[in-house]
C-alpha cells in the first residue's frame, strides 16, 4: 500500500506536484494593467492640452498665417514699405456691421501703426460677438506682429450701439531677409466676427470660416 503525504489532496496521485500561480506572473500582470491605465489617462490629457498648446505655438511663431503677438519694436523703421489690406467679415447669424476705418494702409517696415475698426449692432436685442483673424499670404504670419488687438475678446453691443476698436501692429523688417517673403509688396489682415458662447466662437458658426457676409456702414 502506497503511503500518501498528509498535504497531498485526496484524489491526487502521489508524487504529482500541485499547480500553483507563480507570484511573479501575478505581479507582472498588475504592473501591466497599471501602465496601460496611466497611458490612457495621459493620452486623454494630451488631447485636451493640444488645442491651447497649438494656439500658443501659432501666436509665437506665426505658423499657419497666425500673426505673432509681441511688444512694440525696439529697432528703428527701415526705408521700405508694404501695403496692408484689411478684410472684414461677419457671420450671417450675427446682426452686426464691421468695417476698418481704411481698407488699406502703406506701412513702413518696423514702424508701429494703429488702425481702428468699427462694429455696430443692427439687431433689436443685445448680442455678443468675438473676432478671429489670420493673415495672407500665410508666410507673413511670422513677420506681422500685433501689439494690441481686439481679436478673441468678447464684445457685447446693445441694439444700435457702435464701438471702435484699435489694432496696433508692425511688420518685422526681417521679412526682407527671408527668401520666401523678400519679394512681397502687400499682405491682407482678415477678421471675421462670430456669435460668442463662453468666450469662444460658436462651434456651428466657426465651421464657416471667413465666408461670412461683408459689412459696410
Amino acid at each position: 500500500m502506497t503511503d500518501r503525504r498528509d498535504d497531498q489532496p485526496e484524489g491526487t496521485p502521489f508524487g504529482v506536484p500541485q499547480a500553483t500561480t507563480p507570484p511573479a506572473r501575478s505581479n507582472r500582470a498588475g504592473v501591466t494593467a497599471f501602465a496601460c491605465a496611466g497611458l490612457a489617462f495621459g493620452m486623454i490629457g494630451l488631447a485636451f492640452a493640444s488645442v491651447p498648446l497649438y494656439d500658443m505655438f501659432c501666436k509665437a511663431t506665426g505658423f499657419d498665417g497666425t500673426p505673432r503677438t509681441g511688444l512694440a519694436p525696439t529697432r528703428a523703421a527701415v526705408d521700405d514699405t508694404m501695403l496692408v489690406r484689411f478684410d472684414t467679415n461677419v457671420s450671417a447669424n450675427l446682426p452686426w456691421r464691421f468695417q476698418a476705418e481704411s481698407p488699406r494702409v502703406e506701412a513702413r517696415l518696423g514702424e508701429t501703426r494703429t488702425v481702428f475698426f468699427r462694429v455696430k449692432n443692427t439687431g433689436t436685442t443685445p448680442s455678443t460677438g468675438i473676432a478671429t483673424f489670420n493673415v495672407q499670404p500665410a508666410l507673413m504670419g511670422g513677420f506681422f506682429v500685433k501689439v494690441e488687438c481686439f481679436c478673441f475678446n468678447e464684445q457685447t453691443l446693445k441694439p444700435g450701439e457702435t464701438m471702435d476698436f484699435p489694432v496696433v501692429f508692425y511688420i518685422d523688417p526681417d521679412v526682407r531677409k527671408d527668401s520666401n517673403t523678400a519679394h512681397l509688396s502687400e499682405m491682407t489682415l482678415s477678421y471675421t466676427y462670430f456669435a460668442s458662447k463662453n468666450g469662444q466662437p460658436t462651434a456651428a458658426l466657426a465651421t464657416t470660416g471667413g465666408t461670412g457676409t461683408k459689412s459696410n456702414f
